[in-house]
């Protein structure tokens, strides 16, 4: 009897003392997702943005990675982020251009001379307006870091001077700016999603493409292209973002850990890129392509040919965004 008395007394004591703890907070679990295979920095930066959550939320979200597209496209991601269905998502924001103008300034051409530049604008003012305006589409912007300056390819023959483009069968970008330059530089231009290329490559159903060095090399374009023209006509940045109903639901301690994650992994992220930038090119001629260089007076030869299409979509984008988002390239260039 005095057992089951005793017994009896233990258990109400531990549940006095578990409700004065109050209810344990169930895990939280989310995905991250993105188009990049395992190999890119990319995939690098997600695992240890995946790590650093875990860390700074104190195991109150759980994330996990999914690379290679396994969650869908870049517009299928971020049609289910803004659905709230998938959490998180990394990668570009073109799929938003029609809705929000202001993400078409990062196509238009030959704007940049370094990364210098380019992290000082992810940095700054014009790229914090630009999630200010896709909150209303449901999305919450964490950071901005890079995927690189984009370079042409293309299996048919070098590429160094403005008469070479003519009449290449390129896959470009599905948005009117990337189309129209390469119209005007005398491209057959062809917008495809990414996932088509490599397989139009290999048949000839294409000649080429352009891309950052790094998400060519890791996309194989080297087993289907023989040759790359450095040309960095167009700087490629990607944005970490949040689906604003999976964020409304977290505590303000919980968002600020996830910013303070997102923040360290983009920086991750950035270094990764510029260390790989170095060692790519090697590789591509280890891989028999050739890689040319496109002289100075050449590219101020193209750069002339494409100047009336940014010309053309500046008041589209936003004559006063447009003109704010120079002053910050040119404010960084002062001060290298």
């Amino acid at each position: 009897m005095k057992t089951a008395i005793g017994l009896r007394a233990a258990v109400a004591a531990f549940a006095t003392i578990a409700l004065m703890a109050g209810p344990a907070s169930a895990e939280i679990k989310a995905k991250v997702g993105h188009a990049m295979p395992e190999s890119h920095p990319q995939a690098a930066a997600m695992n240890k943005f995946a790590e650093l959550v875990g860390t700074y939320t104190n195991g109150n979200v759980k994330l996990q990675t999914y690379h290679g597209a396994l969650l869908g496209s870049d517009e299928k991601q971020l049609q289910a982020v803004q659905a709230g269905t998938q959490e998180f998502y990394i990668g570009t924001l073109a799929p938003l251009s029609s809705r929000v103008k202001e993400v078409q300034v990062w196509d238009l051409p030959f704007m940049f001379q370094n990364t210098k530049e380019v992290y000082a604008v992810l940095d700054g003012p014009s790229s914090k307006q630009i999630f200010e305006k896709i909150e209303p589409s449901g999305l919450v912007g964490l950071t901005w870091t890079g995927m690189g300056f984009r370079n042409l390819s293309n299996s048919r023959h070098p590429v160094t001077k403005l008469d070479d483009v003519s009449g290449l069968k390129l896959r470009v970008m599905a948005n009117p700016v990337a189309l129209d330059t390469w119209k005007t530089i005398g491209a057959n231009a062809t917008p495809m999603p990414f996932s088509e290329v490599f397989p139009a490559l290999e048949v000839k159903a294409i000649d080429g493409q352009e891309n950052p060095l790094l998400h060519m090399y890791a996309n194989k374009m080297q087993e289907v292209q023989k040759y790359i023209s450095l040309t960095n006509h167009v700087y490629t940045p990607v944005a970490l973002v949040a689906s604003k109903k999976f964020w409304d639901k977290l505590t303000p301690a919980d968002q600020d850990a996830i910013r303070k994650a997102a923040v360290e992994a983009g920086l991750l992220q950035r270094k990764l890129l510029d260390e790989g930038d170095r060692d790519v090119i090697a590789k591509f001629k280890e891989a028999g392509v050739e890689v040319d260089e496109v002289p100075a007076d050449q590219l101020a030869r193209i750069q002339a040919q494409v100047k009336p299409v940014v010309e053309k979509f500046k008041p589209q984008i936003g004559d006063a965004f447009v003109d704010g988002f120079f002053a910050e390239i040119q404010k960084a260039r002062s001060a290298n």
